[in-house]
């Protein structure tokens, strides 16, 4: 691939890039998808071991095909995931390829369009796709230096218990990761520290609905913009183990220590906010807000759905004496995983459609550079956008305003 001419490129090969494919193989729109690593890279080396969706199967997957080898309410592991999309992409046979890197983009001075530079020549395109997803580069706060002697690696680059040096673990952060990661742990027989933020905590399935399903009816996912103060609050719930609803209480009662949000850290001691019982309270609310809904949606519409009180009796939390400091040598504490999410990375996307901070300007992925698209990020148009279903519904959006600027451009006259 020296030099190649197409409509679209599409940047990005996991579930936005073959969403993007697909709706614009069906317009019979001319573009390719380059992807650096395999298809679905990231579901296979940057996610641990043993993880499996957060979703079932019945849910998170894209309308034109089911998961071939998992029942519609189980939960894929992550080889799963990404052999559905290497399927699906056969399926519909999408334009895609692997191996090659793009290293900038650029806006052509003495043409209509773009020109990208990859790893194995250019391509010219007249609209560009930034399907690159939310899970570019790992977020570190900069609490606790490199130099320090402890092993730091963040979510991503956790495999499994075995790769971590000898000696108790902190995780930081709650979410669906760090929660997972930390149970993990503490069953493989590790001294374990989680550290807990602001979070969601829906249940896994109440009343015999997954708790997909109840965001699904009670329109939540169709949110557009997430409460004040909540864009960046985790969803602490978990598919591990056939699916359960986390219940930090039975984290500390397995062993697992609790603390509040990671504050700083000075002379091998970590110090955490006083917030834990706060953080559990908040999570809480949140939990039981929403049986509240289901209910009241249940007793709406007559259905016909057993009823589980049991759901909403919670065991007293409570901590006389929160731990707000760790001396991590002494509780023999020899690694940190950051949970912390991550931050999004378009050095290569050089064109002007980004805010002071480095974030695409964009309107449901229509950035204000024209011709330059954003597709899988977090509330691209709304709450369920970075979902695997969701990401479809948007780049059927994406392709749709593809195709009716490609029809102005064909148009000759009278």
């Amino acid at each position: 691939m020296s030099h190649q001419e197409v409509e679209v490129l599409v940047v990005g090969a996991g579930q936005a890039g073959v969403a993007m494919s697909e709706h614009l193989t069906a317009a019979g729109v001319s573009h390719l998808v380059l992807e650096r690593g395999r298809i679905a890279e990231r579901w296979r080396s940057e996610r641990w071991d043993s993880l499996v969706a957060n979703g079932p199967a019945w849910h998170d997957r894209f309308p034109g095909l089911e998961f071939a080898d998992v029942a519609p309410d189980g939960f894929a592991g992550k080889e799963q995931v990404a052999g559905y999309f290497e399927a699906y992409a056969e399926k519909f046979a999408l334009p895609i390829r692997t191996g090659v890197e793009v290293t900038s983009v650029q806006r052509n001075s003495d043409r209509p369009g773009f020109r990208a530079q990859t790893s194995e020549g250019t391509v010219n395109a007249r609209f560009v796709v930034a399907a690159t997803g939310p899970f570019q580069k790992p977020s570190y706060p900069p609490i606790v230096a490199p130099s320090e002697n402890l092993h730091q690696i963040h979510s991503s680059s956790y495999h499994n218990p075995q790769q971590l040096p000898e000696g108790g673990v902190l995780v930081v952060g709650a979410g669906s990761s760090g929660v997972q990661i930390a149970d993990e742990l503490k069953r493989a027989g590790r001294e374990v520290y989680l550290s807990v933020g602001a979070h969601d905590r829906p249940p896994r399935s109440y009343r015999g609905r997954d708790f997909v399903w109840w965001l699904g009816v009670l329109d939540l996912w169709d949110m557009e913009t997430p409460p004040a103060g909540a864009e960046h609050v985790t969803i602490a719930v978990s598919g591990a183990r056939g699916g359960h609803t986390v219940d930090f209480r039975n984290l500390a009662a397995d062993g697992i220590n609790l603390v509040g949000l990671t504050d700083s850290f000075e002379n091998g001691t970590v110090r955490f906010k006083p917030d834990l019982a706060d953080n559990i309270a908040a999570g809480d609310s949140n939990y039981l807000a929403l049986l509240d809904a289901a209910d009241a949606y249940v007793s709406r519409n007559g259905l016909d759905l057993p009823e589980e009180p049991e759901a909403r009796v919670l065991k007293p939390f409570s901590q006389s004496e929160p731990l707000l400091e760790l001396d991590l040598a002494a509780a023999g504490v020899t690694s940190i995983i950051w949970a912390t999410g991550f931050t999004a990375d378009y050095g290569w996307l050089q064109v002007d459609t980004f805010d002071a901070k480095g974030k695409p300007v964009h309107r449901r992925g229509v950035s204000q550079e024209p011709g330059v698209y954003f597709l899988g990020l977090p509330w691209l148009s709304r709450r369920g956008s970075s979902f695997i279903w969701g990401v479809w519904h948007d780049a059927k959006h994406v392709a749709g305003h593809i195709t009716t600027k490609l029809s102005y451009h064909a148009y000759q006259g009278a």
